[in-house]
């Protein structure tokens, strides 16, 4: 495994903003990217589920990470998805990520075929052999239905494949237990994420190094606010604390715009994500809030709702 940066913080995953043909749209990456680092945060992560990765063809996918690290320019680390089903065409993703300017790689387990622990442990082994960036693995169950296991994921970091972990299972307990299971064997170096924008205070409560929150690409400084003062607060200082639960309820209620779509017509992915999207939009951020296929864009109608959360938010 490559020498590990100190990944750590607030980390958002970023929206692929797209263009009325669903290409890059740059400027609004380079935009979106302004936003973020003025905000504060710790690195960002392109090409995970909010960047839609597993709905963009290979070449957009490359794109938005090239985009993504130009306006980067090295200020913080970038992240990037190797998502793919197999362990072949993750490898087959490495040069153009390499090249691309990822800082560290986040992969799942594989996934549409049925796999065993052993043969994720092959998966994760074989991609971190084929290059010299960190490895994170990333879980993420309702996407990716076989995870891998607690002492799976300590065993990969114990033998070095491993460089940390993007945890979106839900399952708080279940990282809680692997947050010490991993200082008990000294493994410090192995930084945890949660993926949960909703429990952050809690996380950092028991030890997790960082967030990636979706939410956070529509209000990141209040992901930074936030992280600092859960720090502060559990280390002592009991108003931070209290500013850092306060903190998170208030961006429990901004997570409502998730549901501004209409299920009549469109999924919960393209709920989610075009609101990330529309509301990015209407802040001034990015262009459009034209979603990768087959996700369906928010309509007028849909938009209107996610400017209410905006505006309840105090954002607009």
């Amino acid at each position: 495994m490559a020498e590990l940066v100190n990944f750590g913080g607030v980390v958002p995953p970023l929206v692929t903003p797209l263009d009325e043909a669903r290409n890059v749209d740059r400027e609004s990456v380079k935009s979106l990217v302004d936003y973020q680092l003025a905000a504060g945060v710790d690195g960002l992560f392109a090409l995970g589920s909010s960047g839609e990765a597993a709905l963009l063809s290979n070449t957009v996918r490359l794109d938005m990470l090239r985009a993504t690290s130009d306006a980067v320019a090295g200020r913080v680390p970038v992240l990037a998805g190797a998502i793919e089903m197999s362990t072949e065409r993750v490898i087959e993703l490495l040069p153009g990520l390499e090249d691309g300017g990822a800082d560290a790689l986040v992969v799942t387990a594989p996934f549409y075929t049925r796999t065993s622990q052993e043969e994720i442990d092959g998966h994760f082994r074989a991609v971190a052999a084929a290059t010299n960036l960190p490895v994170f693995a990333y879980d993420i169950p309702v996407s990716v239905p076989t995870r891998p296991s607690r002492e799976e994921i300590l065993r990969l970091a114990e033998d070095g494949v491993l460089a940390g972990l993007k945890d979106s299972s839900g399952d708080d307990a279940n990282l809680r237990a692997l947050v010490m299971e991993r200082n008990r064997r000294g493994l410090q170096e192995f930084r945890v994420f949660t993926g949960s924008e909703l429990m952050v205070d809690a996380a950092i409560g028991f030890g997790v190094d960082g967030v990636v929150p979706g939410l956070g690409n529509v209000d990141p400084s209040a992901y930074v606010n936030l992280f600092r003062d859960a720090r502060a607060g559990y280390a002592g200082d009991a108003e931070k604390l209290t500013r850092a639960r306060q903190g998170q309820d208030r961006l429990i209620e901004l997570f409502g715009l998730v549901n501004a779509g209409d299920p009549a017509r469109m999924g919960r992915g393209s709920s989610a994500l075009g609101a990330f999207k529309t509301a990015l939009m209407l802040l001034g951020i990015i262009g459009t809030n034209v979603t990768a296929l087959p996700y369906v864009t928010l309509d007028s109608a849909e938009a209107d709702t996610v400017r209410g959360y905006l505006e309840s938010a105090g954002l607009l």
